[in-house]
């Protein structure tokens, strides 16, 4: 009974949101996945997501070509709007241009050039650094090796972790110019893994049209393991 009762209490205290399609056009698909928690799938297969606070609310990425993004936006909230950027490829920060005001890690200025120029205010993110939206707390976690300044955000009171591309998004894209020693990939997933020994318990990837859910830890174990095999030679298979 004692455990039954643990179980109300738990379900109660996290409210679960069945995943629902809130808006759709040519360009993009929204859908609600968890409580104050949305992902915005676009039609070319990248990924942003939605994060709302009692005061705040919060873009992650800006994906590739979509009309009018600040007002597809508008749809979902109406709150001051931080737009953050995981990394300077243009699957990612392709839409920042429409936008004032963007956050990123200064680490990947060296990718601006590669990019479209962008002619808003840049505001550098530091590793460990909190936005506060009111009742719910995002926080930044430098993640280097897809990108010199790849970061993660971690919503630690819901478990969740948005990775971009540092994790979990399809091959792990280690050869694009600047490019990253595999010991940084390494080092990275075992600060990830830390994280997931504590609080975070999901990794919402910045590809997630072709996965559809949230990785667990085991996927962090598993790519470590592979990591290490490669950079000591004993990787079997193609």
């Amino acid at each position: 009974m004692k455990h039954s009762l643990l179980l109300v209490a738990a379900i109660f205290a996290f409210k679960v949101v069945a995943a629902q399609s809130v808006f759709k056009n040519s360009d993009l698909e929204i859908t609600k996945l968890e409580d104050q928690m949305w992902v915005v799938e676009t039609a070319d297969k990248t990924t942003m997501y939605i994060v709302e606070g009692k005061d705040k609310a919060m873009l992650i990425d800006t994906g590739t070509q979509c009309e009018n993004l600040p007002e597809v936006i508008r749809k979902i909230t109406q709150k001051p709007l931080i737009v953050l950027i995981t990394h300077i490829h243009g699957d990612h920060s392709g839409n920042m241009d429409q936008f004032k005001e963007v956050y990123f890690h200064p680490a990947d200025t060296v990718l601006l050039k590669l990019e479209k120029p962008y002619h808003g205010k840049i505001n550098f993110v530091t590793d460990g650094q909190v936005f506060d939206l009111g009742g719910k707390k995002l926080e930044i976690s430098q993640m280097p090796a897809h990108t010199p300044g790849s970061i993660v955000v971690l919503d630690q009171k819901a478990g969740n972790c948005y990775s971009g591309d540092a994790f979990g998004s399809g091959q792990v894209w280690l050869q694009l110019r600047p490019f990253s020693p595999i010991k940084t990939y390494i080092s990275s997933l075992r600060k990830m893994e830390k994280l997931m020994d504590g609080s975070i318990t999901k990794i919402y990837c910045g590809h997630y049209p072709y996965v559809k859910k949230a990785y667990d830890k085991s996927y962090i174990l598993a790519m470590r393991e592979l990591a290490q095999s490669l950079e000591n030679g004993t990787a079997s298979g193609a």
